[in-house]
């Protein structure tokens, strides 16, 4: 599930991903994000991971969809996480989706990132 986070504002968007992502999540994220792209011209997102289980393999091909739809549209993304393989996500992954990415394992400095 991805929820969007209290601490959203303007061009700057926060999700919060728990347990499986699915299809579905993309189908809420996408127009939010176009909207916002629409609204400001870019947009900075945050994905919280800490409590992220994985991806359904019918997710994949929408999550590889928003990259390449988007990427040019998002001028930093971070990406707040507790383990090994998403800091080496975000530095394998994270052009493919952002103008800049880069991970955090705390997300008071990963929104301090994003608005700096």
């Amino acid at each position: 599930m991805i929820e969007t986070t209290e601490r959203s504002s303007g061009d700057t968007l926060g999700y919060k991903a728990s347990g499986d992502i699915t299809k579905a999540d993309y189908q809420t994220l996408e127009p939010a994000v176009e909207a916002a792209i629409q609204k400001y011209g870019s947009v900075k997102l945050l994905f919280d991971l800490t409590d992220f289980k994985w991806e359904k393999v019918s997710a994949w091909g929408d999550d590889l969809n928003f990259g390449k739809q988007y990427k040019d549209s998002v001028e930093k993304m971070a990406l707040v996480g507790d383990a090994k393989w998403e800091k080496h996500m975000t530095r394998v992954a994270g052009p493919l989706y952002a103008k800049e990415a880069k991970y955090f394992e705390n997300v008071d400095d990963a929104w301090d990132w994003l608005n700096s």
